[in-house]
């Protein structure tokens, strides 16, 4: 795997994969609808301020690299419209399945973050049956041939969970998850770890949907 975005690159190809599912009817984006999603105020972090000067700099860059390509109407007059060529398309050989993209969307807009915080961040992209299913993408996107495509950071003192981060802006090196004393519940149900995990799951999950409401909102 040898694709190596900038920090803005990444932003603008994780802007137009998610504006390609969740907003099928307004893709391609223009500029200056790609500017806005690149500065969205909702699942993206960091918060960022670009020109759309600085966007069309990433952008043509992009196209160097054959990541991007431009839709023109064909009019004179007509706003050119951008689309990736990342990965899904005819263009090349780079496929994911739907979980497996819905989290590498994820990881580029949002930086490196928990499998928990995974499942509930990807709602709008795609379904999760469980935990379980977040894990198992997660170990194919470290282990697949073509790849690796993510990788597993030192998880923090005190932390429950590793964090994940994507590998198309440089390599980072990957770690085994640290091993540790199984919790038993004495009632055969979920362990206090598990039931704090599904609790936090679910409230990112509302969070998300918060954020996405207040999103529509403000476009009203």
């Amino acid at each position: 795997m040898n694709i190596e975005f900038s920090p803005i690159e990444a932003r603008v190809i994780g802007c137009l994969l998610e504006k390609e599912i969740t907003t099928p009817d307004q893709y391609p984006l223009s500029l200056n609808a790609l500017t806005n999603a690149c500065n969205q105020k909702t699942n993206r972090d960091p918060v960022l301020e670009l020109s759309e000067a600085v966007v069309q700099q990433a952008v043509d860059s992009l196209m160097k690299k054959y990541m991007v390509s431009d839709k023109s109407a064909g009019y004179a007059g007509r706003v050119t419209k951008y689309k990736h060529r990342f990965c899904n398309t005819e263009f090349g050989s780079l496929k994911f399945s739907k979980q497996e993209l819905g989290i590498i969307c994820v990881l580029l807009l949002r930086g490196a973050q928990t499998p928990g915080e995974l499942r509930a961040r990807t709602n709008r992209l795609c379904e999760f049956t469980d935990a379980e299913q977040v894990e198992a993408t997660l170990k194919a996107l470290m282990t697949r041939e073509d790849g690796p495509f993510i990788a597993r950071l030192p998880r923090a003192a005190g932390a429950r969970e590793s964090r994940y981060s994507h590998l198309f802006s440089g390599h980072v090196e990957s770690v085994e998850e640290p091993l540790g004393e199984p919790e038993e519940s004495p009632s055969g149900g979920p362990t206090l770890s598990q039931r704090v995990s599904q609790l936090e799951a679910a409230v990112q999950q509302l969070q998300s949907q918060v954020d996405a409401l207040a999103a529509e909102l403000a476009r009203r």
